[in-house]
């Protein structure tokens, strides 16, 4: 009699146990996903917001998708905390010796992480890269042998789509080095090449009012942050003399930008009477030492 109370207390705390774990489990996991909905829902309230500088808008995709992989790493921590201390509480309530179980526990876990030591790397990587906000879903990054847009982060994965259109997926722990190119600002450059015996005053003229034009019109009164800029003389030739020509735009925005700066210049100098040449050209000579 007295063995089958001891096992009835015995069940009956073993199944108090795994009942207050589920739940804890249950209370925790919803709480950290509720969260996760209140900050996206304040995120879609807010609209998307504009950059500190120019007319670029950032995607709100890219906050929601990080708060979720987050909030998915603290659901699984949170259950491989609490499902773990309960089931040690089982085994402690069957008689069963903590000691020798947590020391093999712990060498097996060093098997099987050594075995998965890439798979570590990479959801590491992930989970470091998701905190810092390294990068977000809608930014042009370089990932070392891969450049492209961001369409989707993970803690093992992320998904590029390149330049051609091909979709890329490329393990976190392969990049040892990443370039955000949607960060901040770009420089969009045009070299401007005439003849040595121009002009060169009015060429600085003539490309200062290309560029006012170009600002005082949309959508390029968004997309040039500062006054086009005559840096001087790139080289002289015998056969040209270069102008380089600057102007700081937004993320990514450099190409569109320099296309249309460089038609302008050149419509502003063709009315001018002003005939571009090529560059010099670079040429290599082969030593006959």
């Amino acid at each position: 009699m007295d063995n089958w109370e001891t096992w009835l207390a015995g069940g009956l705390r073993i199944l108090l146990i795994t009942v207050i774990a589920f739940v804890v489990r249950l209370v925790v996991r919803r709480a950290l996903t509720r969260l996760i909905a209140r900050l996206n829902r304040e995120d879609e309230k807010d609209g998307r917001r504009r950059m500190a500088r120019g007319g670029r808008l950032v995607n709100a995709e890219r906050r929601r998708q990080r708060s979720e992989a987050i909030g998915s790493v603290l659901r699984s921590a949170a259950s491989v905390l609490i499902l773990g201390t309960a089931g040690l509480m089982v085994l402690s309530q069957l008689g069963i010796q903590l000691g020798p179980l947590v020391a093999s526990a712990g060498i097996i876990g060093v098997a099987i992480g050594f075995g998965a030591r890439n798979l570590v790397t990479d959801v590491l990587s992930g989970m470091f890269m998701l905190l810092e906000d390294q990068y977000g879903v809608g930014d042009t990054i370089d990932a070392g042998e891969v450049t492209g847009t961001v369409l989707e982060i993970g803690l093992r994965v992320t998904t590029l789509r390149g330049e051609n259109g091909a979709i890329w997926y490329v393990r976190n722990g392969e990049i040892k080095r990443v370039g955000n190119l949607s960060q901040g600002w770009a420089v969009a450059a045009v070299e401007v090449a005439v003849a040595p015996d121009t002009d060169v005053t009015q060429v600085r003229k003539l490309i200062a009012t290309a560029g006012e034009e170009m600002s005082a019109v949309p959508p390029w009164d968004e997309l040039l942050w500062e006054p086009v800029e005559v840096l001087g003389l790139e080289s002289v030739a015998l056969d040209s003399m270069v102008l380089k020509v600057t102007v700081r735009t937004p993320p990514t925005q450099a190409p569109p930008v320099e296309r249309e700066l460089r038609w302008r210049i050149k419509r502003a100098l063709d009315t001018a009477g002003i005939t571009q040449v090529d560059p010099p050209a670079v040429s290599l000579v082969k030593s006959t030492d």
